[in-house]
């Protein structure tokens, strides 16, 4: 069977296009699609938007790569690139759904991201943060907490990057290469 690792793509859903963020979150959905990774998000605007347009654009995307975990219940309101919506009335809540993919990268962000880092942290799952304003930035390149997650990984951290080919070379080392 096709394994293909979910990637989670978490940040500011209120930024807009003029917003070097938006341009990196969609340039980071289209490489994640070209490198055979399939996209999680929560489904709305701003990153979420970008990224899932981004790997819409992919010429390796596959209907069913780009998947929405909406905080409503209504499928409508996921951005237009999304392919699966998932509607599951949690809120915020989903934000653990999004969490529980096999890694998260985050873009800039408010509270909303924060949470998903650390749920992410939390499950054991690699965090990358890109070095851009938000909680990504102040997070990358350091632990969310003391606790040993890999015993075998002593430099386990959010790991920081600035380009959306370090994101992807990451990936390969944390959760595999897509088959």
């Amino acid at each position: 069977m096709d394994h293909r690792p979910l990637i989670a793509v978490a940040g500011d859903g209120g930024l807009g296009r003029g917003d070097p963020r938006y341009q990196l979150a969609q340039d980071l959905g289209r490489a994640l699609v070209d490198a055979r990774y399939r996209l999680v998000c929560g489904g709305h605007g701003g990153v979420m938007e970008a990224a899932c347009r981004g790997a819409r654009e992919s010429s390796a995307h596959t209907d069913g790569d780009v998947i929405g975990i909406l905080p409503g219940l209504d499928p409508a309101e996921a951005n237009p690139w999304v392919d699966v919506a998932l509607p599951t009335g949690l809120g915020h809540l989903r934000n653990m759904v999004v969490a529980r993919s096999d890694a998260l990268v985050a873009i800039g962000g408010q509270a909303g991201t924060l949470s998903e880092m650390a749920l992410a942290w939390i499950h054991r799952r690699p965090v990358i943060g890109f070095r851009v304003p938000g909680w990504s930035g102040r997070l990358a390149d350091q632990r969310i907490d003391g606790r040993v997650r890999f015993p075998d990984r002593p430099d386990d951290k959010v790991y920081g990057v600035d380009h959306p080919d370090e994101v992807v070379e990451l990936l390969r080392w944390l959760v595999g290469v897509p088959r």
